[in-house]
């Protein structure tokens, strides 16, 4: 199975426009990773199972809806706010992340995606003036500190079926992380959404703000 199709079995919605956005996927990165590395060398080829469909795993906890803004901390390469950006195609996401050159990667593959809602920014989080429903991110940090960095840049008022706040992609043990935090959150295991192996041990940790 090709990664296009492993995503439209996951994913049977998608337009025509989606499917050829997502299927320009990998040559883009394969393309752009020879010249910034934004991707380990070993995942290239693995590019939808370990990056694509792992970042569309916060679709299957909530369905964003148009109008919303989305902010992507630490977004690297554009993960997972660039294949969020092509599911959601009326939800406006604003990706940072503090290094330029990867930001240089996300604005170019934005750009021959033809993604009309996508900002990428060189930022940290903690200097962004703007308020959003959500805040995803994959990792970038222990959870209390992240909580920390964004946890005064989301709107109060809620349009979705969750109330606004984090959507963070984790793996392993996350007992003593989230202990950490002392505030209330939830755990989606990502097998309840995906068979592949690469999914055991990952979930979406939500927490409301």
């Amino acid at each position: 199975m090709t990664g296009v199709e492993l995503i439209r079995q996951y994913f049977p919605g998608l337009t025509q426009n989606q499917v050829a956005q997502f299927e320009k996927l990998t040559g883009l990165y394969k393309e752009w990773n020879d010249k910034i590395n934004v991707i380990s060398r070993k995942d290239i080829d693995n590019i939808y199972i370990n990056h694509v469909l792992h970042s569309l795993a916060i679709a299957k906890v909530v369905s964003f809806k148009p109008g919303a803004e989305v902010l992507d901390v630490g977004t690297g390469g554009g993960f997972p706010g660039i294949p969020l950006a092509i599911l959601f195609p009326e939800t406006r996401f604003h990706l940072v992340d503090s290094i330029g050159k990867k930001i240089t990667v996300v604005t170019e593959i934005a750009k021959a995606l033809g993604l009309k809602n996508v900002k990428a920014e060189q930022a940290r989080a903690e200097q962004l003036k703007g308020k959003y429903d959500f805040v995803v991110s994959r990792a970038v940090t222990r959870m209390k500190e992240f909580y920390g960095w964004v946890h005064n840049k989301v709107k109060p008022e809620s349009i979705h079926n969750l109330d606004n706040g984090i959507l963070y992609l984790k793996g392993g043990d996350l007992e003593e992380e989230m202990g950490e935090l002392k505030r209330p959150y939830s755990v989606y295991n990502l097998t309840d959404y995906f068979r592949e192996e690469f999914f055991e041990t990952k979930k979406v940790i939500y927490v409301p703000l």
